[in-house]
């Protein structure tokens, strides 16, 4: 058995790992635009707020075009150590879609809970079922009562950068993975 300091080497060299530049698609025709995005995100949250223009224009400005996204839910707490359950729709743009479930644990300075709308955008994703996997990711974030927060995940060449709209109050950094899944389970590992 993994000790727990172990595990918090491997949990930061595998979000090390993620925080390198991702590659930006090229095919203009299978990826999304940005407007097209943020119109999408402004129909699922149901409002268009400035936060949420900016943090969409920096996820492409980093990442550029995005082939696929996913709308979806999620509800997170953590005190030092933390988890996260959610469930959504992934929507690609060559067509093509899944029902996707994601859990993950967390450890690092973080304290709180939230409730989230979460519309995370996904890019170089070669087909729907490559979504399920373990995506290493950093976390850090400070919700308000309405905050909004970007964090990315990377996976073999696959990045995905949820942006999440909330209510709760949750402050902190943490080091984790989430595990997006085909069928729901309360297993976070």
């Amino acid at each position: 058995m993994i000790d727990r300091r172990q595990h918090l080497q491997h949990l930061a060299a595998l979000a090390a790992a993620s925080a390198l530049p991702a590659l930006a698609a090229e095919d203009k025709d299978g990826t999304y635009d940005e407007d097209s995005i943020l119109k999408a995100a402004t129909d699922f949250f149901g409002q268009t707020t400035e936060g949420l223009a900016k943090v969409i224009e920096k996820a492409f400005k980093e990442q550029g075009r995005p082939n696929a996204y996913i709308k979806g839910e999620e509800a997170s707490a953590a005190i030092t150590v933390g988890l996260r359950y959610g469930d959504g729709e992934l929507l690609m743009k060559g067509g093509g879609g899944a029902k996707v479930y994601w859990a993950g644990p967390s450890i690092g300075f973080d304290l709180g809970a939230n409730a989230s709308k979460v519309f995370t955008l996904v890019y170089k994703l070669p087909k729907p079922a490559d979504i399920y996997q373990r995506f290493p990711g950093v976390d850090g974030s400070l919700y308000y009562i309405g905050g909004a927060g970007i964090n990315y995940q990377r996976l073999n060449g696959i990045t995905l950068a949820p942006i999440r709209l909330g209510v709760g109050l949750r402050a902190g950094a943490s080091v984790g993975y989430i595990h997006y899944r085909r069928e729901k389970s309360i297993n976070p590992f």
